[in-house]
């Protein structure tokens, strides 16, 4: 309001000063062109530019403001379409959330064009169609994401390689993940569908060779890579013989047994699980001669209880040096459950039964094992003692089952034929009655 009250006296005061100036000196100003003459005094012609100047600026703001209302016209509808849109694809995404996937893929499809990101629409519309088996619609939304957001090329092959690998298609996503793996070499996700995939196809050796880089990456946790690791070379060990013919020599077999072993890590040539495979695929190769050896070399280098009980289940060439070999741990290792099973098992080999049977029941008496209570019932039976065969099954038994529920159990034969005994004098006189 001030501003405003000391505006107008400006004004007044300038407009007072102006009327004084012309009625001292009206001026004389002349416009001459082609023969024509314009005369007037020069304060009129200060008015005339003053009200042309403000005439020309009102024209020109209402030509340029005359536009405007079109242009906002055209913001609110962009405005509201993109408003539309983000309302779409919340609905799209709660729908996709709940397992509507109909909804959702019809939701995120009708507004993937108008969103702020439209890679979403697409990717989550593509899984919707996916879930209700529409291959074709999920392929045509991942070419949309493409087309629309080609510098998301990562995004959408993972996306595409999950649908893949869903869809059991491996040979198509092993070659969409290895692709993925040149543009992001160190994307974590990309490196654990590989695995997966490799194992679906059962891809062994490729496997072997992403090893390095999970580890790296550590895209999975060490306990889990080292069981991967263990799979992995079981695996390749285990295909050592399945393409050797079965009419092949014993020297072939164990060579390309050998090879196999030869080239695994030394970590893994020290593992019990791949120890056993190894020597279980030498008695398959007719080997067990090398078994032994090898079992022997390996116990000698390092105690192993789970090797020491394998070694006495490889049937040496000679038995008796093989039980000398085994007599001979007993020096360090006198309280190994593990090694008196192991001479139980060779002592029979060689029928010394009386030794095999003490050191089965000295195995039982540091460690009950249901192995070695079946082994001894075995032997027991074998030499015709029958009720001490049996003692042991039923100890075998309780340890086997001591979590069984109780149960109704039919009377014993004795309790039935003391029932029927007693029974039969009652039946006697209705006898005799009649």
């Amino acid at each position: 309001m001030k501003r405003l009250l000391l505006l107008l006296l400006v004004v007044l005061a300038v407009g007072a000063w102006v009327g004084e100036k012309m009625v001292q000196d009206p001026g004389y100003a002349m416009l001459a062109y082609n023969g024509t003459t314009i005369e007037t005094s020069l304060w009129v012609l200060i008015v005339i530019l003053v009200l042309g100047f403000a005439i020309l600026h009102w024209l020109i703001n209402f030509l340029l403001h005359s536009k405007m209302p079109h242009t906002r016209i055209k913001e609110w509808r962009e405005h509201r379409r993109h408003s539309l849109a983000q309302r779409k694809t919340m609905k799209g995404l709660l729908a996709l959330s709940e397992g509507k996937w109909w909804q959702a893929q019809r939701l995120l499809k009708q507004s993937a064009n108008d969103a702020q990101l439209p890679l979403v629409n697409y990717l989550a519309g593509a899984r919707a169609a996916h879930e209700q088996r529409e291959d074709k619609a999920a392929d045509e939304l991942l070419q949309q994401a493409r087309s629309a957001v080609p510098q998301a090329e990562v995004a959408i092959g993972v996306s595409q390689a999950q649908i893949q690998l869903e869809r059991g298609e491996y040979e198509t996503c092993l070659a969409n993940l290895i692709r993925l793996r040149r543009l992001a070499p160190k994307n974590t996700y990309v490196l654990r569908l590989l695995k997966s995939v490799y194992v679906s196809l059962e891809d062994w050796q490729g496997l072997t060779n992403l090893l390095p880089d999970l580890r790296k990456h550590k895209v999975f946790n060490p306990a889990e890579l080292d069981k991967l690791e263990q799979t992995c070379y079981a695996q390749l060990l285990g295909t050592a013989l399945a393409n050797i013919p079965a009419e092949a020599d014993v020297e072939t077999r164990l060579k390309a047994l050998n090879r196999e072993w030869d080239s695994l890590p030394n970590r893994m040539s020290q593992d019990e699980l791949i120890v056993r495979q190894y020597v279980e695929l030498l008695i398959e190769a007719r080997s067990e001669e090398k078994a032994e050896s090898f079992l022997r070399t390996k116990i000698k280098k390092e105690w192993d209880e789970g090797l020491v009980r394998l070694y006495g289940r490889v049937q040496a060439a000679d038995a008796h040096k093989q039980l000398e070999v085994a007599k001979g741990w007993l020096k360090k290792h006198p309280d190994s459950a593990s090694l008196k099973l192991t001479l139980g098992r060779i002592s029979m080999r060689n029928e010394h039964w009386g030794k095999a049977v003490d050191y089965l029941e000295e195995s039982l008496a540091l460690e009950k094992s249901p192995e070695t209570y079946s082994e001894l019932t075995r032997l027991l039976t074998h030499l015709g003692d029958n009720e001490r065969s049996l003692s042991i099954m039923q100890d075998g038994m309780e340890l086997m089952s001591t979590d069984l529920p109780p149960l109704p159990l039919p009377q014993s034969d004795t309790t039935a034929d003391t029932e029927s005994s007693s029974a039969a004098p009652e039946a006697a006189p209705a006898e005799s009655k009649a």
